[in-house]
């Protein structure tokens, strides 16, 4: 069994993420040999970057820190689903990003991203930073545009061909989750 958390990349006031993380979670039930966690970083306060040693050296001094460290470890693999921001992710998934680091270790990713073009240059970004976390980010993507897939910028109604891209990608960020698995555990 491997478990996969489904990150939600934005605390904004009105976000549409949430709409976005519970369609992602709603649909991700049910999965032979996986169990997806909703994680929302608005129950994971965490104050600007604020650990006096980098995040490499794993040693956590501030509890805020531990408690989101023991979270991210937990999984195996994750969906982030971040908005895009100024042609970038949130400036909140990136600070809880960079607060730990081993815990993201050897592990795999898939990118749910949303706004005017899909959040592409925002998912394109995230990549760039997982891949200097060693997190394995898989090439399926579900990119959802405010034009398109939110009433009024705001009411999310996804079309239903996005429904295979999630499935797809779902498989992917499982079978890619199992197999890094296999590199974090010792051989017997």
């Amino acid at each position: 069994m491997i478990k996969i958390g489904i990150i939600l990349g934005s605390t904004r006031p009105g976000r549409n993420g949430e709409a976005v993380a519970k369609w992602v979670f709603e649909n991700a039930q049910g999965r032979d040999g996986v169990v997806y966690e909703l994680v929302d970083l608005a129950d994971y306060p965490l104050p600007h970057l604020d650990e006096a040693v980098p995040a490499g050296r794993g040693k956590y001094e501030l509890e805020h820190t531990r408690r989101w460290a023991a979270k991210v470890a937990e999984f195996d693999g994750y969906v982030f689903v971040t908005p895009e921001y100024n042609h970038s992710i949130s400036g909140v998934l990136k600070n809880a990003i960079d607060f730990v680091y081993g815990e993201w270790n050897n592990k795999a990713a898939a990118i749910v991203s949303y706004g005017g073009v899909g959040g592409a240059r925002a998912a394109e970004h995230l990549r760039l930073i997982l891949g200097e976390l060693r997190v394995a980010d898989v090439r399926s993507q579900v990119a959802l545009s405010l034009l398109t897939e939110f009433e009024n910028f705001k009411t999310f109604k996804p079309g239903a061909f996005h429904l295979e891209l999630l499935a797809t990608m779902l498989a992917e960020v499982e079978s890619w989750s199992r197999a890094m698995k296999t590199i974090r555990e010792p051989a017997a």
